[in-house]
């Protein structure tokens, strides 16, 4: 089960406060919820997976076969469509729908977002350069790239030369999220921290992929308390 992910969408930034005072910056993420549209068999394609639908489309924007699709699938029409490998298929049935009880038990998640689109930036917004001096006979280049190319052998610019151009709107993951609280009535995820992407992005969530022994917050709350139970050795 934790082999699947769900798609929520990035409602904006809070805080969350801890009996002991402490301040965390939370991530609030509006989950929906995974429908089964197809159980994927070994048989068939070589691989065991399980097809999931997100989010709600109008009848009037999908394509005839996708229409055809889902009429023959009986299910509504959504808006995206994911396939995840998974081990075993039996616990997956067409129609099953899933919702932020598959993160009941896991303190870490990572994320998958859209950076904030930027536009065209030049070097040093965009790579950080220092850019040129700000005397001496330099003038009006001095957030410019300096020298791209060689002489006459290369004789060209190498592609991936760090240059001006688009920043930003690319996919990002962000790895060990941890999970500061759920609002299963209201669908609602905590996530520590900010994420990438601006609001109402979409934002593809599932099981930490790494093996972490990290302590959550509340764990180090409650190992601070007990530390403060266990009476100290006397000083001889």
């Amino acid at each position: 089960m934790n082999d699947i992910a769900l798609i929520g969408r990035k409602i904006g930034m809070t805080r969350e406060f801890y009996k002991t005072g402490q301040l965390v910056p939370v991530t609030v993420l509006k989950m929906e919820k995974a429908r089964v549209i197809q159980v994927i068999n070994e048989q068939n394609r070589g691989y065991k997976a399980v097809q999931l639908g997100y989010g709600k489309i109008k009848n009037s924007k999908l394509t005839k076969a996708m229409k055809g699709f889902f009429a023959k699938k009986n299910t509504e029409a959504k808006k995206t469509l994911k396939e995840f490998r998974v081990e075993n298929t039996e616990t997956f049935k067409e129609g099953n729908e899933f919702g932020l009880e598959i993160f009941k038990d896991i303190k870490f998640v990572d994320t998958k977002s859209k950076t904030i689109g930027k536009g065209f930036a030049g070097a040093m917004k965009r790579h950080n350069f220092g850019g040129l001096r700000a005397t001496h006979g330099v003038s009006i280049s001095h957030r410019s790239h300096g020298s791209t190319g060689q002489r006459q052998d290369p004789g060209k610019v190498f592609k991936g030369k760090k240059m001006a151009g688009h920043m930003g709107d690319k996919l990002r993951t962000m790895q060990n999220i941890e999970i500061i609280k759920t609002d299963l009535d209201n669908a609602l995820l905590y996530l520590k921290g900010s994420i990438p992407g601006s609001r109402n992005s979409e934002v593809l969530v599932k099981k930490s992929v790494k093996n972490i022994n990290k302590l959550t917050i509340e764990e180090k709350i409650q190992a601070a308390e007990q530390a403060k139970k266990t009476p100290e050795k006397k000083k001889k």
